[in-house]
């Protein structure tokens, strides 16, 4: 998952509490996130006002031309000298849903050629029909992206969408499409079990082995979200910190890709020469587990790797401090939460990727 896209799933799962958030840390705008107030109020418009089309303009181009982004309607911004642009205070869009199908129905008209991988989300509405929303624009594999107003062609250079220098541009045109492997998560489960389940997990040699562990278990998904073909996809990881002798990391199911041989807590997976991926297609890398116990005596983690011929590596990280992995064991095991809340828990918090 990219950056971009992360902001936008936080925003589409923790609401108008993310934008608080934002407030209250004082997020600034940076790479992938910008902040927007709303001048379609609907009293005198029956589109989108010509500002907020521009704006749209701008950061589809902007956005799409670079490595994504969201745009957040509804959020007006302070001037700090030392860090920037940051987020002030909330402005609600007037009328939500029907700004939402200002923004649909523009999306198409603001850039040459258009973008269809923008997505539009409210993130909340009040009563009387007003709140914010959020706009996410991918990376665009058909660069560049001109608006439509002004003929210019926008690439996002720290807060702010600026116009493409002549050389980024030539580079632009000049380029084939590369392909776009991202790491997708899928299948996740979580499970309470007993260690008699599981002899091979704590042999005899280890005194006094836990009694309970949780295992979590995803799928891992290599995505080809671009318009070439892939080759040579691969899968690299590495356990840095069990956390525990207790601790296990497992790779099973990775029959369409080779394994190579690698040294004790490295796992390399690697597709064969013939093998290719059309543009949108999903291969399965492999299923991972992860085996936690409570018995923690250091920080968990893994880095991996995910990537193909041509395409630019996609780092991931799952991170937990040894205090982080107590406690979380001890949920579980507690089922003073769900297993949802849990699996979601894990994956926002504790996975990384870009």
């Amino acid at each position: 998952m990219s950056r971009a896209e992360d902001i936008f799933q936080k925003l589409i799962y923790f609401g108008e509490d993310a934008l608080d958030e934002f407030i209250l840390n004082m997020q600034t705008e940076e790479l992938f996130l910008d902040f927007k107030t709303a001048m379609s109020d609907g009293k005198n418009f029956k589109t989108l006002h010509k500002d907020d089309r521009r704006n749209l303009a701008k950061s589809i181009s902007g956005f799409g031309n670079s490595e994504g982004g969201v745009v957040v309607w509804g959020v007006s911004c302070s001037r700090d000298v030392e860090i920037g642009d940051v987020a002030k205070a909330k402005v609600k869009v007037k009328n939500v849903h029907r700004f939402l199908s200002w923004l649909e129905n523009a999306i198409s008209g603001c850039t040459i050629p258009s973008h269809n991988g923008v997505r539009n989300h409210i993130i909340s509405a009040d009563k009387n029909g007003d709140g914010f929303v959020a706009t996410y624009v991918p990376k665009s594999d058909i660069t560049p992206l001109m608006t439509t107003t002004g003929s210019t062609i926008y690439i996002r250079s720290g807060s702010n969408n600026v116009p493409a220098p002549y050389a980024v541009i030539a580079g632009m045109f000049g380029k084939r499409p590369q392909p776009n492997i991202e790491l997708v998560i899928e299948d996740q489960k979580l499970e309470i079990m007993e260690n008699i389940e599981e002899d091979i997990l704590y042999p005899n040699t280890i005194d006094n082995p836990p009694e309970q562990y949780i295992k979590i278990s995803f799928s891992v998904i290599a995505d080809n979200q671009s318009n070439a073909i892939a080759k040579e996809l691969y899968f690299s990881c590495s356990t840095v910190q069990s956390g525990s002798d207790y601790n296990k990391v497992r790779f099973l199911g990775y029959n369409q890709m080779d394994a190579l041989s690698g040294i004790s807590g490295h796992f390399n997976l690697m597709t064969k020469p013939e093998m290719r991926l059309p543009p949108r297609g999903k291969l399965k890398c492999t299923n991972m587990q992860i085996i936690l116990s409570a018995f923690a005596e250091g920080d968990f983690c893994i880095n991996g790797v995910i990537g193909a011929e041509n395409a630019t590596p996609k780092d991931f990280r799952i991170f937990m401090t040894k205090n982080q992995l107590r406690s979380f064991v001890a949920k579980a095991l507690k089922n003073e939460d769900s297993k949802e809340v849990l699996l979601h828990e894990f994956f926002t918090d504790f996975l990384r990727s870009s």
